[in-house]
């Protein structure tokens, strides 16, 4: 998936593949300098804005996993595959019950999605294209339903099981707000919000998770316990704990008279406060998803209509900072965490469950690069070298007595 920004064109080079065939392709610099093959004319791309805006959770999906967009046959039987897996086996249900009462959401999806593995042993044959799909729609209609079970959990409520007449976003708001004694009747804005945050946050080049998943699948290994590796690698909160760390700043600033302190002590050097959800590292001027999640948060704020302190401060913070040529020089606009945070907490979905929707949406991202390496023909497992920087080591020296 591509995303409209400014890049500048330096010509084209020529590739020649594997086959012998040799393509000219245009070399681009982005903004922040990086030079990368514009290598649309191999397959089909897509815009995000447009995959959010018009298409549907399936949609970009289907596009990750086969690299282009479902005719309506492939869409329809795309969506039965998702549904008929979306159970998981009663004995893991009961795995769920040796985590603490208080453990955090994200060990236990750990901990879980590995143990998917002892369920699907012959998931292991990666070379068996039927059974690659396989785990592949197995993990992506799953995932939802762990991340719900670990909240319930958590709840100390009944677990909810999914229902095949309900959509993607909509059955993980069934799972997560349903309880036996009332009937739930999911809101078609907030799964439609909902469904665009899954979309905005499928895939990201190789970041530290998907680097992950790709080190840990360049071993064979299981493709349960590989994904279960990107969980582990997502929750770092220097990855995926950004939306959290949000509203963690937003809790500390506390109310909008505060804001102008709060703005005076992101400018300072010597302070080590910073605006959490301003600025991406790839981005240097803006985050094209946030366009998207900035309208969905607007929606959202609008119907919910709920009076929240915190989420007051939210929006004069982006009004304060979008305003400041300090900010804006820089280019640190609010980035999809910054919305995406504050539409999940209108929303009612705890922080703690905030990595975890980041890794249900990014269980595609991360199943499509796996299948993509375990379907080339040549592979070799991962094997960083590493240089012993110690320029006065010597095996000379006397052992330590």
């Amino acid at each position: 998936m591509a995303a409209k920004h400014d890049v500048q064109d330096l010509g084209t080079v020529s590739l020649k593949l594997p086959d012998g065939q040799e393509l000219e392709l245009p070399l681009l610099k982005d903004a922040a300098g990086n030079r990368f093959l514009d290598v649309r004319k191999l397959q089909p791309t897509y815009n995000i804005d447009e995959l959010a805006e018009q298409g549907d959770f399936t949609d970009s999906c289907y596009a990750l996993l086969h690299g282009e967009l479902p005719t309506a046959a492939q869409k329809q039987e795309f969506i039965t595959d998702l549904t008929q897996h979306t159970m998981v086996h009663e004995q893991l249900i009961q795995f769920y019950k040796g985590f603490r009462h208080d453990a955090h959401p994200m060990a236990i999806m750990v901990g879980v999605t590995g143990a998917l593995s002892a369920f699907y042993a012959n998931a292991s044959d990666i070379g068996d294209p039927e059974m690659r799909q396989l785990s592949c729609m197995r993990l992506i209609a799953k995932m939802p339903t762990l991340a719900a079970i670990a909240y319930k959990t958590a709840k100390g409520q009944p677990i909810v099981y999914p229902r095949n007449d309900l959509s993607y976003a909509e059955n993980f708001l069934h799972m997560m707000f349903s309880v036996p004694t009332e009937r739930y009747e999911v809101d078609p804005l907030l799964s439609r919000a909902l469904e665009i945050i899954l979309i905005l946050h499928m895939d990201h080049e190789q970041n530290a998770s998907t680097s992950t998943v790709r080190v840990a699948g360049s071993s064979q290994a299981n493709p349960f316990a590989c994904i279960a590796s990107g969980i582990a690698a997502l929750w770092g909160p220097a990855h995926g704990g950004a939306n959290e760390a949000v509203l963690r700043m937003l809790k500390d600033i506390g109310s909008r008279d505060k804001i102008p302190e709060a703005v005076k002590r992101a400018k300072d050097k010597n302070d080590s406060f910073r605006l959490m959800g301003f600025g991406h590292r790839v981005y240097k001027t803006y985050d094209p998803r946030a366009k998207i999640m900035k309208q969905v948060c607007d929606q959202v704020l609008e119907h919910v209509g709920i009076k929240d302190e915190l989420l007051e401060v939210a929006m004069e913070l982006e009004h304060v900072a979008t305003s400041d040529e300090y900010f804006v020089k820089r280019g640190l606009y609010p980035n999809v965490d910054f919305y995406s945070g504050i539409v999940l907490r209108a929303m009612g979905i705890p922080v703690s469950m905030y990595t975890v929707l980041f890794a249900v949406a990014r269980t595609v991202g991360w199943v499509a690069q796996w299948k993509e390496m375990a379907e080339e023909p040549l592979q070799k497992i991962s094997r960083p070298r590493q240089v012993n920087s110690a320029a006065h080591f010597s095996w000379h020296k006397d052992p330590c007595p």
